[in-house]
């Protein structure tokens, strides 16, 4: 093994490793959302009041991740992807097991919510800062021609992640009632300060970008890599951000307002929806990297394609069988949406990076990903949500205003695949 290979497969590891640990930190808070943070933190009369305040807090997250995309990205671009990577997992680890810490409402009052808000602010900052620096590093680490396999080794977090705080949440809310208020549902929150020393410990034996490394050895990064992006690239942020749409707004869609949809609206019990969106999560892992090999035999613009336009058509299929309150009616129902849109998710990572120079890559990426992640991934419970409160026992708009982000996918892919096409080999370091 030859020490380049060496190097691209820890890069790999390190990057599925450290967005696995950031992406749990962020899925528990999804998760506790969905389930206690609003009676704890915002007791009400109205569940449904309670929900969309904790709802709101999540979407609180959102609105920091494209302020750390200027942030790191510049940083990124000018200083290197390794250094941004270590700092956003250690204020992860920081913020997640501040949550953890936190007195409730009952205890502290109106300081108990505002310190879950800047908490959560701090959490959108690390993802918004992490996702673009473990993209880069995987591939940018890869072959030539396996790049889109390697990327989507940093996309293989989220879903492990979810399966990480899905099993923690199983286990504490097993406990009583009373005891999961009081003091069960911190018990996930405080162990990523563990987790966080073990992604630390691996991210450090990580080379830098090789890519990244040859820009500098050159004396050719940007002075203002936000500027010149924004200036030179802003047809590929917005058709980026746009084709990213349904594999963000999608699992939020799928993994968190549904968890509330079934129990508040189809009296469907809580472990029931938990025990579902478990096995689909199983599916999602081992389904995304055969979705990025596939996209490598078939062409990623063609396949990319394809699936953001079945994501248009399975919401109705999907609700009609969670209807059922069948668990593996339900099962067979989300898995077909997640797997479908966590095939866009998983390839969309590589895809979007060779639409960028180097130069400008953490920059132009994590403006895409983290724009859209704010406009459509973080207010997407709050507009299922009041869309199943408007239409009562109606689920037709849900599903429109799913196959809407679809399409909205679509749009995008196809406006990015184009924009690729028109670019000359001098432009991008690789282009395919």
């Amino acid at each position: 093994m030859t020490q380049a290979s060496s190097q691209s497969r820890r890069a790999a590891a390190a990057a599925f490793i450290g967005t696995t640990i950031e992406f749990y930190d962020f899925y528990i808070y999804a998760t506790a959302a969905a389930l206690v943070l609003g009676p704890v933190f915002f007791p009400s009369h109205d569940p449904t009041l309670s929900t969309l305040a904790a709802f709101a807090t999540f979407a609180v997250g959102f609105i920091a991740r494209p302020m750390a995309g200027v942030v790191f990205g510049h940083l990124g671009d000018r200083l290197g992807r390794k250094k941004m990577l270590l700092f956003t997992m250690m204020l992860m680890g920081v913020a997640t097991a501040g949550i953890g810490l936190l007195p409730s409402y009952a205890s502290a009052g109106i300081w108990a919510p505002i310190g879950l808000v800047v908490l959560r602010f701090i959490q959108g900052i690390s993802v918004g800062g992490e996702w673009g620096g473990a993209v880069l590093m995987a591939s940018e680490h890869a072959p030539a021609k396996r790049k889109t396999f390697y990327a989507s080794f940093a996309q293989l977090g989220s879903p492990a992640g979810l399966i990480l705080s899905l099993i923690a949440f199983r286990l504490v809310t097993s406990l009583e009632q009373a005891d999961f208020l009081s003091w069960g549902w911190r018990l996930p929150f405080l162990a990523s300060g563990l987790l966080m020393c073990v992604g630390l410990a691996i991210r450090i034996g990580v080379d830098e970008s090789p890519e990244f490394k040859a820009v500098q050895a050159e004396q050719s990064t940007a002075k203002y890599p936000v500027l010149e992006v924004v200036r030179d690239c802003w047809r590929e942020i917005l058709f980026a951000a746009a084709a990213v749409t349904i594999g963000s707004a999608g699992f939020f869609f799928t993994n968190t307002f549904m968890i509330t949809y079934v129990t508040q609206y189809q009296g469907i019990a809580r472990s029931t929806i938990l025990d579902t969106l478990f096995l689909v999560t199983i599916l999602q892992f081992l389904s995304q990297p055969c979705s990025a090999l596939l996209a490598e035999k078939i062409g990623e613009g063609r396949f990319l394609k394809i699936v953001s336009l079945l994501c248009v058509v399975l919401p109705y299929p999907m609700f009609l069988l969670v209807q059922t309150g069948n668990i593996l009616l339900m099962t067979v129902g989300i898995a077909m949406a997640v797997v479908t849109l966590s095939g866009l998710y998983a390839v969309i990572a590589g895809y979007m990076v060779e639409a960028f120079p180097v130069r400008l890559r953490y920059s132009g990426i994590s403006l895409a990903y983290q724009l859209i992640c704010a406009l459509a991934g973080g207010t997407t419970p709050l507009i299922g949500t009041w869309l199943a409160s408007r239409f009562a026992g109606q689920w037709w708009p849900l599903a429109l205003f799913f196959s809407l982000l679809s399409l909205v996918s679509f749009i995008g892919v196809a406006g990015l695949a184009r924009l690729r096409r028109q670019s000359t080999p001098a432009e991008l370091v690789f282009v395919r």
